[in-house]
This record gives structure tokens, sequence and C-alpha cells, in this order.
């Protein structure tokens, strides 16, 4: 998933620095795009940038940080507004409430607090993506067979979630719940299964040492795919070849 473009609104240049210095954005998936001191150039930044997240106080020069929040939703419905304020005011709190903010955090802040504020915007952001731009069945069942002939076709690479969401364009969280309600099983084990088709295949049909078989099954560790083999099939690598040679 792209990281998330996050605005700093703040009157106070101590606090934009604190979050920019304090706070690991990289970690939850975001970066700081740009920052603005009062509600006119906050206004103008989120017109232009066009940011996933505002995170603002509400009190600020000009045009305070809930009026911002009512004239921005009005050309950005789907932007994210996190409040950071010193007020610790109900009314205020109602008034934010109101307008579907997605959280009020007080200052001084608790960055622990704040990433897992961060955290589930984001579980929210994708869920809702998701929800206003439903797929078929028929684009699901297209989708996964894309995917699992990548990975037959790139077995010997090295393939993760990661991998297949940066080259198909989607969610890691999405392709891995693909594979659970297309194929019934979580990546791991089905990528697992293919790998010891292929090694088995490659055992019986080729005299390539263990190493050159684990390489072509996508282990650049032979000691690790003898252990993924043994722990799949109950017994070795050398046995399984052993056991069809002998049965010949």
């Amino acid at each position: 998933m792209k990281k998330l473009r996050v605005l700093l609104v703040d009157d106070e240049i101590m606090i934009r620095e604190g979050f920019k210095r304090l706070f690991d954005w990289e970690a939850h998936g975001c970066e700081v795009v740009d920052e603005a001191s009062d509600g006119m150039e906050a206004l103008a930044k989120i017109d232009s940038l066009q940011p996933d997240i505002i995170i603002m106080d509400i009190n600020i020069p000009i045009m305070n940080g809930l009026k911002v929040i009512e004239l921005g939703r009005m050309k950005h419905p789907d932007m994210a507004f996190v409040i950071v304020s010193g007020y610790d005011d109900f009314s205020y709190c109602q008034q934010a409430l109101r307008m579907q903010i997605t959280d009020y955090i007080l200052k001084p802040v608790n960055y622990e607090e704040f990433g897992n504020c961060i955290d589930n915007l984001k579980i929210s952001m994708y869920e809702r993506k998701v929800a206003s731009a439903p797929v078929s069945r028929e684009r699901e069942e297209r989708t996964i067979a894309g995917i699992t002939r990548y990975l037959q076709e790139h077995l010997e690479e090295e393939v993760s979630l990661s991998v297949l969401a940066e080259q198909f364009h989607l969610s890691g969280q999405y392709i891995s719940q693909l594979f659970k309600s297309e194929i019934g099983v979580n990546f791991l084990t089905y990528l697992t299964g293919i790998r010891m088709e292929r090694a088995k295949q490659l055992l019986v049909s080729t005299s390539l040492s263990i190493v050159e078989v684990a390489e072509r099954s996508g282990y650049g560790d032979y000691r690790v795919f003898s252990k993924v083999f043994k722990k799949s099939e109950g017994i070795t690598p050398s046995q399984y070849r052993r056991d069809f040679l002998d049965a010949r």
C-alpha cells in the first residue's frame, strides 16, 4: 500500500518539529509532505497537495481548525482529520465528533497513543476504499489466477506479499485475504505447497543435486529447504528420491 501523505497544521513551530522528529512516520506507512501555521494556509495546501491525513490544532490563527475541517470537507470528503489540541473541552470534542474527525488527541502528545491512532486510521481508510469500490467475484478470480501464475513463473525468486503487492498494485492485506477466500489457505501455506511440488518433480525427473533442487524451488539455503521438505513430506529430499528410484 502506498504511503499516506500527511499535512501538519499548528502555529507552534516546535509542535510541528516534534511531530517530524519524534514520531516514526516511515514505520507507520506515512510521510509528511508539508506543514502550515494558520487556517488559510492550511486550506490552500489541502487544495493544492490533497493529502490523505491532516494533523491539526484547533486554536490556529486567521481561521480555527474546526472551520478548516468544515470547509475542507466540502471539496475533499474523504480526507482524514486528526485534531491535536491543548483544549480538554467537551464542547470542542462535540463539534469535532459531529464533523466525523478520526480522533481528538490532547497535548502534550503521547506518541505511542498517536501511533495507534494512525494505524487504526490506515485500516479504516483501506476498508472504506474497498467498500466504495466493490470488486466482483469474477475480478477476484482473475486476480488470484494471475497471482498464482506469477508465483509459478517466479518460483526460484524471492517472493513475498510485498513483492506481489508492488507487482499487482494491490495491498498485501488484500492479497492475503484473496488467498484465504479464493483458495482456502494463507499465502505462505500456498507458496510452500507449490515449492514442495516443484521440488518433488525435480527430485524424480532430474539428477540435480539437493542444493540445485533447493535453489530451483526458491530456497537459497538448502538446509532450510531440507527442513521444510521433511516437515511437509515426512522424509528428507534424498530419501524421497531413493524411495522413488527403488520403486521403479
